[in-house]
């Protein structure tokens, strides 16, 4: 659990937090929360996210249940560095969809005195660690794995499932698109999927 008064105020140095896991795990929620309460202390905050991730607005990040700050969207994540001056606390949303640079990014800035908040999902819609996630977590002082809610069993939750045909590793989407799984329902639905790839083989072959 992360305690935010663990602070040495002699120490010059800020930190990174990221908060990781599948589709409607609560991870946009978390950020939201974190970022308002430190407004609320009226500490200077600066949220970023993927210009890619227009789903809702270009400058809100919203989460599922509509809860939502402004933010400014960036091409890449250079633009952060550049665009983070004289901030205590930065906030970036849809992590795995950044280039690799998001990692020094992040520590340049945890480096120079500020709190970085991440929030990603740490898998794709394969089951294979997503982008530069892994890399974030291994640097991050603090990690926070949120869970959604198996839709096919009702246990936890941590595979985002594709349920349409589309093989493109970044594909925007919704319920309509996208639903959690547990490790036991996504391995059944990925074998299913690996059986029709099979006969559709087979059968353009006969």
């Amino acid at each position: 659990m992360f305690l935010e008064n663990t602070v040495n105020h002699t120490e010059k140095f800020g930190w990174i937090e990221v908060i990781c896991g599948s589709m409607f795990s609560g991870k946009t929620e978390e950020l939201i929360r974190r970022l308002k309460r430190a407004q609320f202390a009226k500490q200077s905050v600066e949220i970023f996210k993927p210009t890619v991730d227009n789903r809702y607005a270009d400058e809100l990040v919203v989460s599922h249940d509509e809860n939502e700050i402004r933010c400014t969207p960036v091409p890449s994540s250079a633009n952060i560095r550049l665009l983070a001056n004289d901030i205590d606390v930065v906030g970036i949303d849809e992590a795995q969809f950044f280039d690799d640079e998001i990692v020094h990014v992040c520590n340049d800035l945890a480096n120079r005195g500020i709190r970085v908040i991440v929030a990603g999902l740490d898998m794709d819609f394969k089951g294979n660690p997503f982008g530069p996630m892994p890399a974030l977590m291994a640097t991050a002082e603090y990690v926070t794995k949120v869970h959604a809610v198996c839709t096919k069993t009702g246990n936890l939750a941590h595979f985002s499932h594709r349920t349409i045909a589309d093989d493109r590793l970044v594909v925007l989407g919704e319920v309509h698109e996208y639903e959690p799984l547990s490790r036991a329902a996504f391995y059944r639905e990925r074998l299913k999927e690996q059986e029709a790839k099979k006969e559709i083989s087979k059968e353009s072959n006969e």
